[in-house]
């Protein structure tokens, strides 16, 4: 099956800031934004829309009902913010750090994560569409309950990552490396690996392998 290819975010001319802030309820809209620290916030009904953000810090936030549009976020650091029940669309995530990052509940389209760090991340019980895991590290993720079309994972590292209740039909992992990984057994149908992914797989439902 064809992989579709993510929407790159679309951006008008923006203007450079210097400084930006926070709040609930406010739009940050057409701007470039460098080297800022953004950290320790909770927010609710914050938009980003139209923007790039390049080596800014985002820490332990708590956004609510976070609108995420046609965004970049170039070499950011948003380890453990939690974007609970967020929506993103055409959203790029380069040279990221995602550690501990809650995506859980959130709507995904057309989003692409590039070279990023998000060990520890969870993206359970989203909802994905056209969404590409490039070159990332997502050891130990949570990928439970996920609806997803057309979810691509490329270079990937993938050991201890749970996929338990998450439709594996057509989602090829091939590409992608993994020690262990958790995946609902009545689900498997279609999962495309390699003869050595698949040998790890059946041990890790416990099925002895006779050589």
């Amino acid at each position: 099956m064809k992989i579709k290819k993510p929407i790159a975010p679309l951006l008008p001319k923006l203007t450079e800031t210097d400084f930006i802030s926070l709040d609930d309820e406010i739009i940050i809209e057409g701007f470039v934004l460098k080297d800022q620290d953004l950290s320790y916030q909770d927010i609710r009904n914050l938009v980003f829309r139209e923007c790039k953000f390049e080596k800014i810090t985002m820490n332990r936030n708590h956004l609510e009902r976070f609108d995420c549009s046609n965004v970049i976020f170039d070499h950011c650091d948003l380890s453990n913010t939690e974007w609970i029940g967020a929506s993103f669309h055409q959203v790029h995530f380069r040279q990221c750090k995602l550690t501990g990052t809650n995506f859980a509940e959130s709507y995904l389209r057309d989003c692409l994560f590039e070279d990023c760090l998000a060990d520890y991340s969870s993206f359970s019980s989203t909802n994905q569409k056209v969404v590409h895991f490039q070159h990332t590290s997502l050891n130990d993720t949570e990928f439970v309950e996920v609806t997803w079309n057309n979810l691509s994972l490329e270079s990937c590292s993938l050991t201890g990552s749970n996929w338990f209740h998450t439709k594996l039909a057509s989602l090829d992992l091939t590409k992608n490396t993994f020690e262990k990984i958790a995946l609902s057994q009545e689900l498997l149908k279609g999962l495309k690996v390699t003869q050595e992914q698949a040998i790890t797989i059946a041990a890790g439902l416990g099925l002895v392998i006779d050589e």
